[in-house]
């Protein structure tokens, strides 16, 4: 069994690449598109504990800011389990993190994401 506990260098450089767009896009007032990158961040970070995590976070924020009572709730589960997942590497792959898809259903993984992961695998 492998743990995981700090995510490696260039996939961090990665993944705050995704929350920066996040930021962009929520300074903008674009909630969709600020949310597809929180989507991406959670698919680079969900490997690793306190990435996985804090990007549950913002898709709960993001879920009060919207009034989203189903988002807002699948994000609370998510934050209770999430982060130990993510240490035991006990993820499924391609999961963007929203309440619309289970927790643990696997998802494709569009290519600009894959070979990144598949970089620092």
């Amino acid at each position: 069994m492998r743990f995981n506990i700090i995510i490696p260098k260039g996939l961090k450089k990665e993944y705050n690449k995704e929350l920066q767009a996040y930021r962009a896009y929520m300074q903008l007032n674009d909630l969709p598109n600020a949310w597809r990158h929180l989507e991406r961040s959670h698919i680079l970070g969900q490997s690793y504990p306190i990435e996985h995590t804090y990007t549950h976070y913002l898709m709960l924020r993001l879920g009060f800011i919207n009034r989203d009572f189903k988002e807002v709730m699948g994000q609370l589960l998510r934050l209770m389990v999430g982060g130990f997942k993510s240490f035991m590497d006990h993820v499924p792959l391609g999961n963007t993190g929203g309440s619309n898809v289970g927790p643990l259903q696997p998802m494709p993984v569009k290519a600009d994401l894959d070979k990144i992961l598949k970089k620092y695998r």
